[in-house]
Formats: structure tokens, C-alpha cells, sequence
């Protein structure tokens, strides 16, 4: 299991979260709303990594994804762009299998 970030999504997390190089994004699932697993939805945070098992540095920004959530992804990689419509994060999620 990956992470996937495009250049728009980096930039959404530096102007709308204020990120910063050295800080770190934890994706998180959360209960409610639609996602890939029914009933739970994906949230966003900046947080630091205590068991983190899926990690990506991009811009000297750490995104990860901790072993209390990796359940949520059932094998897929999470890939994170901006839907330009909204001006939010979009999430899609690509099975290894394919």
C-alpha cells in the first residue's frame, strides 16, 4: 500500500492546512460520511506518527497512515488530489490487484 499525492493536493495541504516542512499529515479514518469501506469516511490531520505503516515525504512534509487504520484500505493505494470544482481534497483508491 502506497501514497499518491498530486502536485495540487501538496499545495492544498501547504496553503489550506498551513503545512509546513518538518511537520507530518496523518490520514485517518472516521466514522460516517462515504468512502471505501462503507460507513467510514477518510479524514485529515496534522499530527505526529506513533505506529505509522504506510509513510511518504514529499517537500520534507511526512504523510502517513497509522497500523490503528490500515483496515480502512484493504490493499489499496490512496491517492490524493484537489477536486477543482469544490476546492477540497479527493480521495480514490487503487487496488494493488489490478
Amino acid at each position: 500500500m502506497e501514497i499518491h499525492l498530486s502536485k495540487d493536493a501538496r499545495d492544498w495541504f501547504h496553503n489550506e492546512m498551513e503545512v509546513e516542512a518538518g511537520e507530518a499529515v496523518r490520514f485517518f479514518v472516521r466514522y460516517g460520511g462515504a468512502g471505501l469501506q462503507p460507513g467510514f469516511s477518510l479524514g485529515v490531520t496534522k499530527d505526529s506518527p506513533y505506529e505509522a505503516v504506510v509513510r511518504l515525504e514529499e517537500d520534507e512534509v511526512l504523510y502517513f497512515i497509522e497500523e490503528a487504520d490500515h483496515w480502512y484500505f484493504d490493499e489499496h493505494d490512496l491517492h490524493v488530489t484537489v477536486d477543482d470544482s469544490l476546492g477540497e481534497l479527493s480521495y480514490s483508491y487503487e487496488s494493488k490487484e489490478a
